[in-house]
């Protein structure tokens, strides 16, 4: 769908254009500097006073617990190059590598991952399952997925049912939810996406800018091609996040929410939304619960210098457990 000046001017996604413009002047720092900057980063990071907290988060993004040497013919970091496609992959992760010694080998798989590697890999997202240790996890494709909010609206006096916006294309379970719930009372809900053959015109809706979002007292996060993107910025809104549990986990750690603490949970055919939302609505106590504990909950993350260094330990023990 066409994006319209207002959208561009007025959505309250990050500025890509501000975030290329750092990571190519990023480039231009000299190799020595990095590695500098690095080590007084790590020494940093290990006299932390909440170092143990630090290493616990490290250890959950980086979950190899024994040697995993990578296969010899693996690719330094110095291959790594900007690709003609989906360079955020390349300045996110480099923004962290080019701390450590660049003929160090590593493997990264770019994109939207929902399989776990069959060598000890970064990754940006990757799936709930019992072992996912070869899926590294690092703050990748940070302009889209880290967005957080400034919300000035009371959840109170927000409208009292839900509002959903995505692009439903190839995406079954959104698909789903809009067979159920559009059109209802309980849900303003939308297609965003171009015109496809498994997508109902009818569906179609603009675009919907962060701030008219936020106008409602619950926002539907539902996984795309792997995690949910708008759960960020939902969960430090005064908004409440309404979705089915997890099946993927990105840097936001997904996988240590908790259900009715941090969010809504919702069975995942969708069937207990108007019951849910009207028990919330009688239970105003408990959904202010809900938005204290989401809050608590993201703090963390809107310290960047705070993430730049569990990143940066994540890297370390990454090399470190993959030693060629």
């Amino acid at each position: 769908m066409r994006k319209s000046l207002t959208y561009l001017l007025h959505s309250g996604k990050n500025s890509k254009a501000l975030y290329y413009l750092q990571a190519y002047c990023r480039l231009l720092i000299p190799g020595p500097i990095n590695r500098i900057v690095g080590q007084h980063l790590l020494d940093e990071l290990h006299h932390h006073p909440d170092y143990p907290l630090l290493k616990q988060k490290i250890d959950y993004y980086c979950r190899l617990s024994t040697p995993t040497p990578l296969p010899a013919d693996s690719p330094t970091l110095a291959s790594f190059t900007p690709p003609k496609e989906g360079k955020v992959y390349y300045f996110d992760s480099y923004y962290v590598y080019r701390h450590f010694p660049l003929n160090r080998h590593w493997q990264i798989c770019p994109g939207d991952i929902t399989y776990v590697p069959q060598v000890p890999s970064i990754v940006k997202s990757r799936p709930l399952v019992p072992d996912n240790s070869n899926s590294v996890l690092l703050p990748l494709d940070k302009v889209r997925h880290l967005l957080f909010v400034n919300d000035t609206f009371e959840w109170e006096k927000k409208k009292d049912y839900a509002v959903f916006r995505g692009k439903m294309t190839g995406k079954r379970e959104r698909i789903d939810f809009m067979n159920k719930y559009f059109g209802s009372e309980i849900c303003d809900c939308g297609d965003v996406a171009r015109p496809s053959a498994d997508v109902l015109p009818e569906w179609r809706k603009p675009l919907m800018t962060i701030s008219n979002h936020l106008k409602y007292r619950y926002i539907i996060a539902l996984e795309g091609n792997d995690v949910a993107s708008n759960l960020k910025w939902v969960m430090s809104s005064n908004s409440i996040a309404v979705m089915p549990r997890p099946t993927c986990e990105s840097w936001f750690m997904e996988g240590t929410l908790i259900p009715n603490y941090h969010y809504i949970e919702i069975k995942p055919d969708f069937s207990d939304l108007r019951e849910r939302i009207e028990y919330y609505n009688k239970h105003i106590d408990e959904a202010n619960s809900i938005l204290e504990h989401a809050h608590t909950f993201v703090a963390p993350f809107r310290d960047a210098h705070l993430q730049r260094l569990i990143a940066i330990g994540v890297m370390e023990k990454y090399l470190a457990m993959t030693r060629v």
